[in-house]
């Protein structure tokens, strides 16, 4: 899914006032997880994830595998937090053209 420039801007406007939805444990990005951030998507279609890690590359890696594994777009990543956004079947997020 290919988003313009200006319906990306319009997202993250959208989830500044956000909190995490889901945040990652001592595990790490586990099946339970993935399930939970997949139905969290399916409810708000505008979410952000917490994924505290010290090291940059796993970071990087966890969340490239969360973006694959729900098929959502990465918005932007702030700090420790993940910005996501996949549309639901009801489309309750009305994007500008």
């Amino acid at each position: 899914m290919k988003l313009s420039t200006k319906q990306k801007q319009f997202l993250k406007g959208l989830a500044h006032s956000l909190k995490p939805v889901v945040q990652l444990g001592a595990n790490g990005l586990t099946e339970g997880v993935v399930a939970e951030i997949e139905n969290a998507l399916s409810h708000h279609e505008l979410i952000k994830v917490k994924v505290p890690s010290d090291d940059r590359e796993e970071k990087a890696l966890i969340m490239d595998a969360i973006v694959r594994e729900t098929q959502a777009v990465k918005l932007q990543v702030i700090g420790h937090t993940l910005v996501l956004y996949r549309p639901s079947e009801e489309k309750k997020i009305q994007l500008p053209k």
